[in-house]
Order: C-alpha cells, then structure tokens, then sequence
C-alpha cells in the first residue's frame, strides 16, 4: 500500500498547539465531506505524554487528493504570515513503525461536566419512561492511558466541542479507515498512520 503525506509545523514556539490542531483538523473535515474523501489519516510525530506537539501529518494513498488538501486557503495564508511551515507532498516511508491515532470520546466521561451532561440525559429519559431516577453513585476506578484533548468548533451546529485523542503502536499497516476527522476511533475505524517521528531527527 504506498501513501503519501505532507506535514504542516506551527512556527511560534509559545503558541497553543491543541488550538492550533483542532483548526487544522476542521479544515480536513470541511474538505473530506465536501468532496466525499475516504482514507485521509493524521499523524502527530511530536506526540508526547506532556503535549500532542506542534506538527500534524496528512495521510492518504492518492497524492492529489493531498496536493488540493494543502493548497487550502488556510494552510496556504498561515504560511504566507510566517504561523506555518507546510511541506510539500512526499511518499511515505514503507519501512516505518505504524501507529493508531484515535479518537477516545469514552475518555469524556472522566469529566465533571460530562458526567452531569450524562446524568441529566439518564434523568429525562427515566421520567419520560415514567421510572424513578435512582444514579449510581459508585466510583468506579479506570485506568487511562495518555491522551491530549483538541478543541473544535462544529461549522454547522455552531457549538464548541472537544476531541480526545489517543496514541497506539500498531504492529502492521492497518488498511485507512477513519472516521471524518482523520482519526481511528474505538471500534469502527481501525486505520493506521506511519509514525512520523522520525521526522523530528
């Protein structure tokens, strides 16, 4: 399977990355669902415990499909101002460890808001059923592995939200399926991305 990738790396040092990503992604979003694109993957080489890092990686295995994504106006004004610094588009390494990024939302329910936001879903509905509203109230302990939370903002519904996203290694290339941010997600999308950390050599 040969894929193709160009990387997009945030100039500022002192800028917020999640932000920064959370836009980026939109911008695959938008793309993606106007011209109805399958297979697009992202992959952050500068990944770590403390931060998701200040470089994303687009990946797809048609090379124009990733020329037009990076001719963007966005990419393409960020870099006129001197914010970015978007490669061009290259192939990607066959021998290169894989990684799944993907998209946690159980992660959410770790949360105080969430778990209120879930309560008063739960209470509505045993009303509506015409049940008495009895919440179990017993913690329960999870371990979680790292993650890294990115903020997005749905064009359509005008509503903020989060994305959170995990890392794992993956043993072979994993055929691209990814939901519409580019991102694996726990059961549907199993897709995989070279990891680009290399890059950061």
């Amino acid at each position: 399977m040969q894929r193709y990738y160009f990387m997009v790396r945030f100039v500022p040092k002192e800028a917020n990355f999640a932000l920064l990503m959370g836009r980026c992604i939109s911008i695959l979003h938008g793309y993606t669902c106007k011209h109805h694109i399958q297979g697009m993957g992202v992959s952050f080489p500068a990944w770590s415990d403390a931060s998701i890092g200040d470089r994303i990686v687009f990946v797809h295995t048609d090379k124009q499909v990733l020329s037009v994504l990076r001719q963007q106006a966005y990419f393409m004004d960020m870099q006129a101002y001197g914010f970015f610094n978007v490669s061009q588009v290259e192939i990607a390494p066959r021998v290169c460890e894989e990684v799944r990024f993907k998209r946690n939302q159980g992660v959410a329910k770790l949360f105080a808001g969430e778990a209120r936001r879930r309560l008063k879903r739960l209470e509505k509905r045993a009303r509506a059923r015409g049940e008495p509203f009895k919440p179990d109230f017993h913690e329960r302990k999870r371990d979680v592995a790292c993650f890294h939370r990115v903020p997005m903002a749905s064009g359509s519904s005008q509503q903020d939200f989060t994305i959170h996203i995990q890392k794992e290694q993956v043993g072979k290339p994993v055929e691209p399926s990814f939901g519409a941010y580019g991102l694996a997600t726990n059961e549907k999308f199993k897709g995989s991305v070279p990891d680009f950390s290399f890059l950061m050599e």
